[in-house]
């Protein structure tokens, strides 16, 4: 596709500059700052082949063929983008004449997805900045509505965001660190017990915030640093117990040889082999805690030989038992109960690589949280680094002395009140209806292990609250507040998985063996509210998708009550379907609101 010079290439090599501007470079700057932040978002703002059209001819009046490029990258989210069906939509664009359609338009779309871009321009002259904000219609946030209502723990943390979503990732980020380590608690779901454990992918483009959340690995560090130090004091008693040994053997060949100590460790490093893994969970009582800022480091061991462990990754969140064999005398190991919690951040390229398609179930075994890029300075020299580093030391501390209680504790049990168990069945039967007829079969793994996750979220809260209690009871009720709160996450956890789904999808739809199954999907997402006949074999065509399969998918979603049929060749979707990747921003009201549920 041609490049368009920037502006100093352009100056330098005396090419002149797009014939319709008013005011010289402010379109085309203002053009590129819109272009750079939908890029940032990955968002298609493209729409059905209306609004598609329009772009093309509001970049052809006012830009002419300098807006070719910016067409192409404005298209690219598109799933089924194609740079040369792109390349010819803006070749007919540029033909015709007479459209109405000016540029304006194009800024009213980005503005409708979120994104605003202000122009401050006088006599002609380029401002030093192009402002530009959002509208609202960003991810949804949780952190607000759980204020005074979290454990003073979680409660301290959360004071130190540096916005909602940060504080989101804070909260998220301690509860499940914090699940990797409260012994001898559990509940029974589905007639089995679970353990607290928990899975979190923390997402977004790049420095867009997400790296705040290594703040919650200090939370462990001090058990971590337990094990260590218990370790080292085993390996010297028995360094000593192996020297009197060699010199006993010497005269008692039948005296028995000490055992070596077992090196337990809270915290497992993800790059490593298979075996190193399940040994290190074994040695540990099942137990553990993953921890790694770049998603990359565990996608690239699954890739590997010697450490795709990823079976044993999604047995672990549901408890099943992991047989292995040690490499040391060829000994046969089962874990029968391990107990993994695991902390990853990374880009979406980087959930990609970890998890290739939505149809892979370690997808609907993490809790997602999608960051919003946000173009806001923080200010870097606050002074208040220092201080933020002393307050997660000061509460690991506390979460020190809760890990030893409960280890000399007997099992806890948890359970919602028979109220809780009433709305959170009602929640999630509807959550999952409603989310089958937006997003079809795949998602609805996603929506049943929310329900865990949410038991789980529950869980941790309640017994973080025993901090300051000497006793434990053996039976721990949910309270109210710890309830309100893990539902109100999930709601909001639900939005963002559909956010990463989407974007995971669409890259499925991308490639060309892409499973017909998230094609159709991908068409029912697309299609208007109210269409005919006409208007999805224009969609399913955009997808390369056969006339006939398109038309055996209107017969499956009718059937099914996906849709209904009005009149002869036309149709109604039974539900609101979700926007476009960019703002899937289903609010909590959307699915079970709070009509239904007092919270």
């Amino acid at each position: 596709m041609p490049e368009v010079p920037t502006r100093h290439a352009r100056q330098q090599l005396g090419i002149s500059e797009p014939p319709d501007q008013v005011g010289g470079e402010g379109k085309l700057d203002d053009v590129e700052v819109l272009t750079q932040m939908v890029e940032a978002r990955r968002l298609d703002i493209t729409g059905d082949y209306h609004r598609w059209l329009n772009i093309g001819f509001a970049l052809v009046e006012g830009l002419g063929e300098y807006g070719r490029d910016f067409f192409h990258r404005l298209s690219q989210y598109y799933p089924g983008y194609s740079e040369a069906e792109a390349d010819k939509q803006y070749d007919k664009c540029m033909r015709a004449h007479g459209t109405g359609i000016r540029l304006a338009t194009l800024f009213q779309y980005a503005k409708e997805e979120g994104i605003v871009v202000r122009s401050r321009t006088a006599n002609g002259g380029l401002a030093e900045v192009a402002e530009i904000e959002d509208d609202g219609k960003r991810m949804p946030t949780f952190s607000r509505e759980l204020r005074g209502k979290l454990p003073e723990m979680v409660e301290a943390i959360a004071r130190n965001g540096n916005s909602e979503q940060d504080a989101d990732v804070l909260i998220l980020g301690t509860i499940v660190t914090l699940s990797s380590c409260l012994p001898h608690v559990y509940g029974i779901y589905g007639d089995r017990p679970v353990f607290p454990n928990l899975f979190l992918f923390v997402t977004a483009p790049a420095s867009a915030g997400k790296g705040r959340l290594t703040l919650c690995r200090r939370l462990v560090q001090p058990i971590q640093d337990q094990f260590r130090n218990l370790f080292n004091q085993d390996l010297e008693k028995y360094r000593k117990e192996r020297a009197a040994y060699e010199q006993r053997r010497k005269k008692d060949p039948t005296v028995k040889a000490p055992r070596e100590p077992v090196r337990k460790m809270l915290i497992i490093p993800a790059n490593s082999s298979a075996t190193m893994i399940y040994q290190i969970l074994a040695e540990n009582g099942g137990a553990g805690l993953m921890f790694e800022t770049e998603g990359d480091t565990l996608a690239n061991i699954f890739a590997s030989d010697y450490g795709n462990y990823s079976d044993g990754f999604r047995k672990a969140f549901h408890h099943e038992p992991i047989s292995y064999m040690r490499r040391k005398d060829r000994e046969y190991v089962e874990l029968m109960q391990p107990k993994l919690s695991t902390v990853l951040s990374g880009t979406p390229r980087q959930i990609a690589a970890l998890i290739p398609d939505a149809e892979n179930g370690l997808f609907s075994r993490f809790l997602f949280y999608y960051v919003d890029f946000q173009l806001t300075w923080l200010n870097v020299f606050s002074g208040q680094g220092d201080a933020l580093d002393e307050t997660f030391d000061a509460i690991s501390h506390q979460v020190l002395a809760l890990y030893q209680q409960l280890q000399q504790s007997p099992d806890i049990r948890f359970s919602f009140t028979s109220a809780q168990k009433r709305v959170f069945n009602t929640f999630f039967s509807r959550a999952q209806r409603q989310y089958w007829k937006r997003l079809g079969d795949t998602f609805i793994a996603s929506v049943r292990r929310m329900g865990l996750i949410t038991f789980r979220m529950a869980m941790v809260l309640s017994v973080l609250r025993l901090a300051d209690k000497k006793e434990h009871p053996e039976l721990l009720y949910c309270s109210d507040d710890d309830f309100t709160s893990a539902m109100t996450i999930a709601r909001v956890a639900l939005c963002h998985t559909v956010r990463v789904y989407r974007e995971l999808t669409c890259r499925e739809l991308a490639h060309p063996a892409a499973e017909g199954a998230g094609r159709k999907q991908e068409l029912l997402r697309l299609l208007p509210d109210e269409f005919d006949t006409a208007k999805a074999q224009e969609f399913a065509i955009r997808l390369n998708i056969p006339r006939r399969s398109a038309e055996r998918y209107l017969a499956d979603w009718t059937k099914s009550g996906a849709l209904e049929k009005v009149a002869f060749g036309r149709y109604q979707k039974r539900i609101e379907m979700p926007g476009r990747a960019g703002h899937d921003g289903e609010t909590p009201e959307q699915v079970g609101g709070d009509d239904d549920f007092n919270w």
